[in-house]
């Protein structure tokens, strides 16, 4: 999202994780901004019965945790390692500063923020009323084309796990498990060796 020549301009630090190492926590106040280089890291948080909801999952180029930090509100989440990774981390006041003097990174940034947006709001709408089928099928597609960027005319190879494909949708495994071989026979996606091709 936004370059290495300016976040190393402003000041940006890189930052290895561990698998499963946290990088903040629920109701801790944003001191920085975040960006994957490698890896992957993800937003998650957990309800009364221990359930864990995962808010998203971020990639190599993708930043996370800007809202809080724009808004001056504690994060509404953790943000933790799911496999070995690195991030940049570029303080708070020195981001503000790289986004006042290149105009074009901002409204990139908000681009991408609006993106989001709109994605949450159309799952919270579909996790109230749709089937499960077709939340996976939008949560497949969302990463397909706005995460990966494949073209809709070409095969994607999903790279969630089924728990984290609940977890995104607020659906069960076993429930997910259902769908997804419900998907298959009806021939809308393929499994191969156990992976979603859609």
């Amino acid at each position: 999202m936004i370059s290495e020549v300016l976040l190393k301009k402003y000041g940006a630090e890189q930052v290895f994780l561990k698998k499963k190492e946290s990088l903040f926590g629920i109701d801790t106040l944003p001191r920085y901004y975040f960006q994957v280089i490698s890896g992957k890291i993800k937003m998650n948080n957990f309800n009364g019965d221990g359930k864990e909801f995962i808010q998203g999952i971020f990639s190599g180029g993708s930043s996370f945790g800007e809202p809080p930090l724009f808004a001056d509100l504690d994060y509404p989440a953790y943000a933790e390692a799911v496999e070995d990774s690195t991030v940049w981390k570029l303080e708070k006041r020195r981001f503000f500063e790289l986004l006042k003097e290149n105009p074009d990174t901002h409204l990139a940034l908000t681009k991408v923020l609006a993106s989001r947006l709109h994605y949450k709001a159309t799952m919270v709408a579909e996790i109230s009323s749709e089937s499960p089928e077709h939340r996976l099928l939008r949560l497949i597609d969302y990463f397909k084309t706005h995460i990966h960027k494949i073209p809709e005319d070409e095969q994607y190879l999903v790279e969630l796990s089924r728990q984290q494909m609940a977890d995104l949708t607020g659906l069960r495994v076993e429930t997910v498990i259902r769908a997804i071989k419900s998907l298959e026979k009806k021939n809308i996606l393929q499994l191969q060796s156990h992976k979603i091709i859609r």
